[in-house]
């Protein structure tokens, strides 16, 4: 565990500790909600991912600040609430919202013990909220959000929910598409969904959502597999249902309403 201490003086009103579980949005400061603006600033020690970290970095200046590198989360968390049962006011972060595949659940397994903190999650913006804008309005009806790591999801339990959400017409997210050790797992999952989809179905790349790296395809079923290079765990794939068409540079999934009246 990286440890950087600046000292840092804590709001103590809360009880003996507490601990918020933050979500920084997808990366960039300006998607940070009121809220975890508010629960950093109180906060005098930070914990996270460094990379999440340095996305903070002029809003934890003068904190006492932890951070470890990818894999390590039981490792975070612990720290976490052991500095929040020391009696200081402490911010672990998220990327995205923390409740979806961050640090609230492991938090909260961990902490169900802990009746002398207070905890409190603060949500944030999630990643596929942030991709889905870039492409334009592709989660206008239901979708279903699916990790491609298999890290701590058997590959086979990936796969058969792949296939059931294809078959039940979701427009589908694919979180954790690829890796530079992990890389058949995007293709065996387009392949799944092209079973029930025709050719032409939009899917949409997104890579740095909201950062300044930011970059977009708008493509097709048929032809996403010339973006596979482009893919890594800091993109995210959206393939769009039966009724998801292109406009343009707009990739659009219809919610179903009838009498639109003439273009505007």
């Amino acid at each position: 565990m990286e440890t950087e201490e600046k000292g840092g003086k804590g709001d103590r009103r809360r009880g003996k500790g507490s601990l918020y579980i933050v979500g920084i949005g997808p990366g960039g400061t300006d998607d940070l909600t009121g809220r975890a603006r508010d629960a950093l600033s109180r906060s005098e020690c930070i914990v996270g991912y460094t990379r999440y970290v340095g996305l903070l970095s002029p809003l934890v200046e003068g904190k006492e600040v932890h951070t470890t590198g990818m894999t390590r989360e039981v490792e975070r968390c612990a720290k976490a609430l052991e500095l929040a049962r020391e009696g200081k006011t402490v911010a672990i972060v998220s990327s995205g919202d923390a409740g979806i595949y961050g640090m609230a659940g492991l938090i909260l397994q961990l902490a169900t013990e802990d009746t002398d903190i207070t905890i409190e999650t603060i949500p944030g913006v999630p990643a596929f909220v942030a991709a889905a804008s870039v492409l334009g309005a592709p989660l206008m009806h239901d979708f279903a959000s699916i990790s491609l790591s298999d890290l701590l999801t058997p590959r086979e339990k990936i796969v058969e929910r792949v296939e059931a959400a294809a078959r039940a017409d979701f427009v589908i997210i694919f979180y954790n598409p690829k890796s530079t050790k992990r890389t058949e797992g995007l293709p065996e999952a387009v392949e799944i969904v092209r079973r029930f989809r025709k050719a032409d179905t939009p899917a949409g790349i997104v890579r740095n959502a909201s950062r300044k790296e930011e970059e977009c395809v708008l493509t097709t079923l048929a032809e996403i597999d010339r973006y596979y290079d482009r893919v890594d765990m800091l993109s995210l794939v959206i393939i769009g249902n039966s009724t998801t068409f292109k406009k343009g540079e707009w990739m659009i999934t219809p919610r179903g309403y009838k009498d639109l009246g003439e273009p505007f």
